[in-house]
C-alpha cells in the first residue's frame, strides 16, 4: 500500500476561529503537483510522554515518531490502525506509536537506563543531563535496527507491512531512507519537537512534521507536463517546506493556515478540513481476557505478584489488569 496522500472536504473558513488542537492540515499545491501535511501535537503527547516520565532523551524520539505516524496515518485511506515500530539494539529497545482511522493516538518505548546513561555520556555532545537526544539521535539511541510501518484493517483483510533498516541520523532521514527503498512517490518530512518547563514546574511537548509528496500525473492533471518540469517543480516544493523553522513550526500562537500561507502563498495552497486526534489507548479488561486466555493456565505462575494474584500492565497507558483465581477460573471457563 503506497503512501499516496488523498485530499479531504474543502477547507471551512470558519475553522479558522477555532483554536487548534492536535491535527493534521491537508494541502495541496495545484501549481507544483504536490500534497502534503502539516501535523502538530501538544496535549497527546504530554498526556503519553509525561504518565511514564521518560527520560528527555527518549521523550524526544517518541514525540517525533508519534508526530510521524499522523503524518503518515492521514496520508491513507485505510479503516483501522496504523502503526510505526522502531526496534534496535541500542539503549531504547523498541518504540511503537499507532493511530486508528478515528483519531486515538498512543504510544510507549522501552529502554535500558544503564545503556543510555553510558550512550549518551561518554564522547556524546549532548549528555543525558542536557535533557536532549543529539541531534543524530538514532544511531546512538537505537544501533542497529530497523523502522516498520503495518496498516491493520481487521481479521478479514490482509495487513499491509512496510519495512527497512533504520538508516539515518534523525528519524525523518529514516522515513526518506524507506520512501527510497520501497520505490514511493517522492516524499519530503521534516520533524521538530521541544520540551518546556512552565512557572509550576509541569513539562510539556510540542511536535510538528510538515510533509509533502509529489502527486501522480494523473491525480495531479498535470499529464502535459514534462518530466524536467515536474523535477523542478518538486524541488522548489522541498526547498519551500525546508524553510520552515522550527519555532514556526512549534508556535502554538501560529495558526497552521498561517503557517502554509506564509510558506507556500506564491502556489496559492489549498486547505482541506483539519483531522483531529487525541490520546486514547484502546486496552480494556476484555481485551487482556482474550490475551490470557491464549496463554495455558499453569504459564501464568510467573506472572503473579506477592499477593498471588495475575498482574497484566498496558504498556501504552499503564493501567493494570488484575486477575484472582476466581478471576482466572471464568476466563477459561469461557473458552471451554
Amino acid at each position: 500500500m503506497p503512501f499516496l496522500m488523498g485530499s479531504s472536504e474543502g477547507f471551512r473558513s470558519s475553522d479558522a476561529d477555532k483554536p487548534e488542537g492536535d491535527q493534521a492540515l491537508p494541502f495541496q499545491l495545484d501549481a507544483l503537483g504536490v500534497r502534503g501535511r502539516l501535523v502538530r501535537l501538544g496535549r497527546s503527547l504530554d498526556a503519553v510522554i509525561e504518565r511514564h516520565g521518560y527520560p528527555l532523551a527518549v521523550a524526544r524520539p517518541l514525540a517525533e515518531a508519534m508526530t510521524l505516524c499522523t503524518a503518515l496515518a492521514t496520508s491513507l485511506k485505510y479503516d483501522g490502525i496504523f502503526t510505526l515500530q522502531i526496534s534496535g539494539d541500542g539503549p531504547v529497545r523498541l518504540l511503537v506509536t499507532d493511530l486508528t482511522s478515528d483519531g486515538a493516538l498512543r504510544g510507549y518505548a522501552q529502554f535500558d537506563s544503564w545503556k543510555l546513561a553510558v550512550a549518551l555520556g561518554e564522547g556524546g555532545d549532548k549528555p543525558l543531563h542536557a535533557g536532549e537526544a543529539p541531534d543524530a539521535y538514532v544511531p546512538r539511541l537505537f544501533g542497529r535496527g530497523r523502522l516498520s510501518f503495518t496498516v491493520d484493517q481487521g481479521q478479514h483483510t490482509e495487513r499491509y507491512q512496510g519495512v527497512v533498516p533504520l538508516e539515518g541520523a534523525t528519524l525523518a532521514d529514516c522515513a526518506h531512507t524507506y520512501f527510497r527503498q520501497s520505490e514511493q512517490l517522492p516524499t519530503g518530512i521534516k520533524i521538530a519537537a521541544q520540551h518546556t518547563v512552565d512557572a509550576d514546574g509541569a513539562g510539556h511537548w510540542r511536535a510538528a512534521a510538515l510533509m509533502v509528496q509529489q502527486m501522480p500525473e494523473f491525480d495531479a492533471g498535470r499529464l502535459d507536463i514534462d518530466q524536467e518540469q515536474r523535477e523542478d517543480d518538486w524541488r522548489k516544493a522541498v526547498i519551500l517546506m525546508a524553510s520552515a523553522t522550527e519555532a514556526e513550526m512549534l508556535d502554538p500562537g501560529l495558526p497552521g493556515e498561517v503557517l502554509l500561507h506564509r510558506l507556500f502563498h506564491a502556489e496559492q495552497p489549498r486547505r482541506f478540513a483539519p483531522r483531529p486526534f487525541a490520546a486514547r489507548c484502546r486496552c480494556s479488561r476484555e481485551r487482556i481476557d482474550r490475551v490470557l486466555r491464549a496463554i495455558r493456565r499453569e504459564e501464568l505462575d510467573d506472572m503473579r505478584d506477592p499477593s498471588g494474584r495475575v498482574a497484566v500492565k498496558c504498556e501504552f497507558c499503564s493501567t493494570e489488569y488484575a486477575y484472582d483465581d476466581g478471576d482466572l477460573d471464568r476466563i477459561y471457563a469461557s473458552a471451554a
